[in-house]
């Protein structure tokens, strides 16, 4: 059986991290909102904008039932 490869890791070079979040700062938005502009773009700024994407609907979201502060 193969060795389960973490994609996740490897998706993002350690030297690349953070350019993106840098490029949607200088252009005055926020990731998701330059990640939603710049997906259908070409090239290496598409790529990095649909990665972010993602990315977006990879993270952790809380559940409206825990709402008390010390969950």
């Amino acid at each position: 059986m193969a060795k389960k490869r973490n994609w996740i890791r490897e998706a993002v070079k350690p030297e690349n991290k953070g350019k993106f979040t840098a490029k949607a700062e200088a252009a005055g938005k926020s990731v998701k909102e330059f990640a939603a502009e710049k997906k259908d773009a070409p090239g290496a700024l598409g790529k990095e904008a649909r990665l972010a994407k993602t990315f977006e609907g990879m993270a952790k979201k809380k559940s409206p039932l825990h709402t008390h502060p010390r969950s």
